[in-house]
């Protein structure tokens, strides 16, 4: 098979949306590469301070850990639905079923950032706000900006499902979520790290 980049191609039955994507979500990963800097330097940032509380609330007062365990839950199966919808476009089995499987994602997504704001709120009821401690301003400058990018993402499968009910499943709109499922799954993969090492590393 030839495989013009990393994840999922569409295969020469797509023509021109195929040769499309050769160049876009290569830009894309490229893109991705700079957010991985980001969030690489916020982790080592947390991991550095994660021990200076400043006689503040620690991760034992604050973390919830079942409700961190059913968000992780939620993020992950919406990671599998935003794929389900990419292999119902590539293999073309109907619009229907890939915005069945968009809405799916989306309600995944809405779910896991309602939790985590809940979360918040209840950890600053606590104490746990940023400026009491490095381990706080470390992780309020971490786990935020990831919910941040949850969010707008979902804000992008809202406007690829409007592009879809505007246009259909054209050039554009396959591209397109070629690249939102790029975003998707990269946005699983820093919150792996954020359960290992934030919530599971914190508590242990």
């Amino acid at each position: 098979m030839n495989r013009r980049h990393p994840g999922l191609n569409l295969g020469e039955a797509h023509d021109s949306a195929n040769d499309d994507a050769e160049k876009e979500v290569f830009g894309f990963w490229v893109f991705m590469m700079s957010d991985a800097i980001l969030f690489g330097l916020l982790f080592a940032t947390y991991v550095v301070l994660q021990g200076n509380l400043n006689g503040g609330p620690g991760p034992a007062e604050l973390f919830e850990m079942p409700s961190v365990l059913i968000q992780t839950v939620l993020l992950l199966t919406s990671s599998l639905t935003a794929g389900l919808a990419q292999l119902a476009m590539k293999h073309e089995l109907g619009t229907r079923r890939i915005v069945l499987w968009l809405l799916i994602s989306l309600g995944l997504g809405l779910a896991f950032l309602t939790m985590e704001m809940r979360d918040f709120l209840t950890m600053t009821s606590k104490g746990g706000v940023p400026q009491a401690s490095g381990f706080l301003s470390a992780f309020f400058a971490l786990v935020p900006l990831h919910g941040l990018h949850v969010a707008a993402t979902c804000l992008w499968l809202l406007a690829l499902l409007g592009q879809i009910a505007r246009y259909g499943t054209d050039d554009a709109t396959k591209t397109a979520m070629l690249r939102l499922g790029i975003l998707w799954h990269f946005l699983d993969v820093v919150w792996i790290g954020i359960f290992t090492i934030v919530y599971v590393g914190g508590l242990a």
